[in-house]
């Protein structure tokens, strides 16, 4: 297994892993997530793919075929009136094939966007995860993450 950045050739794969992580968070809260839909079409992914600021990340087996990834935007708050200029790399979603879970590919494409975001001059890594999604959660604090500010809500 090896982790390079994505490419049109990889959008059937991206579609299948992003409608694993669309029914993790359906399953999760249905109040807010619609069954079956798809976070992207094509034209939006092959748009994403081209935009540097917005690198994503692919693990791909010995046959170039996609088991995960890394979907990532740089952010920069330049000139804010109380936030810092550091650069951060946002992870907007990391995914790895259901049936493949537990043999390290996540923490293999987690480790290349730390790699990536140091190379690229990056402050931090941030990312947020639903707290509905328990098995996330655990692997994130496995890796270190610590919260850096809690979403709260109450359903009326």
């Amino acid at each position: 297994m090896k982790v390079r950045m994505a490419s049109e050739r990889d959008i059937e794969r991206i579609h299948e892993l992003l409608s694993q992580v669309a029914m993790v968070h359906h399953k999760g809260r249905p109040d807010l997530f619609k069954y079956g839909q798809r976070k992207y079409t094509d034209e939006q992914l092959k748009e994403i793919l081209k935009d540097k600021k917005r690198p994503i990340f692919a693990a791909v087996d010995e046959d170039d075929r996609l088991l995960g990834y890394a979907f990532c935007i740089f952010q920069q708050h330049l000139n804010d009136n109380i936030l810092t200029d550091i650069k951060t790399l946002y992870i907007d979603d990391l995914c790895v094939d259901e049936s493949l879970r537990g043999a390290h590919i996540g923490t293999a494409i987690y480790d290349a966007v730390l790699d990536f975001a140091r190379e690229q001059g990056c402050y931090n890594v941030t990312l947020n995860v639903w707290s509905c999604n328990e098995s996330a959660m655990r692997f994130y604090q496995a890796r270190g993450l610590k919260p850096q500010k809690v979403g709260m809500e109450v359903i009326l």
